[in-house]
């Protein structure tokens, strides 16, 4: 198996991806200053964090938080802690949550951060280090109305609580909790927040399929499924898409990957997670490597792992129906087209993967009404969002490809080097619906002064 060839810069795929949606949006007051100035980041800080090692030693580490637009309201998005965080990759990640919030419709703008670190060589104390001086360097550039965090890449619910806790020491008096989302239950946090990202994506799937949306996949029951990435989003849309009838033949992780065409057993393959670090290595498998995984035949391909995985370098090895993009831009622009000729369908990952800011929403609800909502109530209310965004999605792709004729003038003017316009995909009509709530909820508020 053919390895997957090195990461393209996020920040570059996000661009293309916003520059081919652009055009077929409405058309925008000033309209290429406006196109430019949502596209631009609102606010940018970089941050030098020394933090005492257990060595006794000062170590420095970089961390960055960018809010990316503030025009339907707060800043919401993840804290990464990873050695490849930098400004381009940030930047890019909160860019795309500007478009999942506006597409589910939820009320706020994208934000993302993350700190350069090596999160798996750190102590429990110096990670505990880094989360609270960066927390505390942020200051009142974060919080409830301002941008709140969330759980991304190597941070989970513990971070969470430490980010919590440390705004809170700054705050006293104030009711906090809605500062940061993806806390623990019994702080403030709420119910399948861990899991939805990876139940959006299901239900997305689910949705496109029982509309017809996705004709050579006529039905969900006895699809097979190859997924790259076994962390929480990974493994919980195994399980989740395992429970809705497919069968999972591949999985893969940072180590290795595993290919059964009979189906994996989940069960055994998480006990040897567990015990040996990896999914590679499971002995009731093929062996393949990790990135080869989106390779491998199958109904349907998920994506869950890190961006740029699929290029226009191994975009014709891929043998699917269906990607689904669990992970933040794991199809680059090249390989979409490239795939379109292909007749293989993408639903794009600010459709698939938007599931974790509307639980980032639910959970801000709660905290701000101080309510505790049950599983049920969240589910049924995931469920729904993330079913309308699909179908308006439809909707904006039925209208743009109806419409072409009279969007050819404005691609021939935006995009001169690419004279062809192409047909609207997915991607380019979910991109055109947050794009267009995004224009409104500036025009309706003016540029001051």
């Amino acid at each position: 198996m053919t390895v997957v060839p090195p990461k393209q810069d996020l920040l570059a795929v996000a661009r293309a991806q916003y520059d081919r949606a652009v055009p077929f949006t409405r058309e925008l007051r000033g309209w290429r200053g406006m196109s430019e100035w949502l596209y631009e980041a609102d606010r940018v800080i970089k941050l030098n964090l020394p933090v005492i090692m257990d060595d006794g030693y000062v170590h420095n580490f970089t961390g960055y938080r960018v809010l990316h637009s503030a025009v339907r309201g707060p800043g919401l998005g993840g804290i990464r802690y990873h050695r490849n965080v930098r400004e381009s990759e940030v930047t890019a990640l909160a860019m795309l949550t500007t478009w999942k919030c506006a597409l589910v419709d939820v009320p706020f703008g994208g934000a993302a951060g993350g700190v350069q670190c090596e999160p798996h060589l750190l102590s429990g104390r110096e990670l505990e280090g880094i989360t609270r001086r960066y927390i505390t360097a942020l200051g009142d550039n974060i919080g409830p109305h301002a941008d709140i965090p969330m759980p991304d890449l190597y941070t989970n619910e513990g971070t969470m609580a430490l980010v919590y806790d440390t705004y809170d020491m700054f705050h006293p008096g104030e009711n906090n909790l809605p500062a940061v989302v993806g806390k623990p239950i019994d702080i403030g946090g709420s119910h399948l927040s861990a899991t939805a990202t990876a139940l959006g994506t299901l239900f997305v799937t689910e949705h496109l399929i029982d509309l017809g949306a996705l004709p050579n996949l006529p039905k969900l029951e006895g699809a097979t499924v190859s997924i790259q990435g076994f962390g929480d989003v990974g493994r919980n849309a195994a399980r989740f898409f395992q429970d809705a009838g497919a069968r999972i033949v591949a999985l893969a992780d940072t180590v290795g990957g595993i290919h059964d065409p009979n189906g994996l057993d989940l069960t055994r393959v998480e006990e040897h997670k567990v015990e040996k670090g990896s999914v590679a290595g499971y002995p009731q498998a093929e062996q393949c490597v990790s990135g080869g995984v989106v390779e491998i035949p199958a109904d349907i391909v998920i994506p869950a792992a890190i961006e740029t995985q699929i290029t226009a370098r191994n975009a014709a090895r891929i043998d699917t129906r269906l990607i689904v993009e669990a992970a933040n831009g794991p199809v680059t622009p090249d390989a979409d087209l490239l795939l379109a000729e292909r007749d293989i369908k993408v639903i794009p990952d600010i459709l698939a993967n938007a599931g974790g800011v509307v639980a980032g929403y639910f959970e801000w609800i709660q905290n701000l009404d101080h309510q505790t909502w049950d599983e049920h109530t969240i589910e049924t209310k995931l469920r729904r969002r993330m079913q309308r965004a699909s179908e308006r999605v439809l909707t904006e792709r039925a209208s743009l490809v109806g419409g072409l004729t009279k969007y050819r003038e404005k691609w021939a003017d935006v995009q001169p080097e690419t004279p062809e316009l192409p047909v609207p995909d997915f991607r380019t009509a979910a991109q055109a619906v947050a794009l267009n709530r995004c224009r409104r909820a500036t025009d309706y508020r003016g540029i001051w002064p």
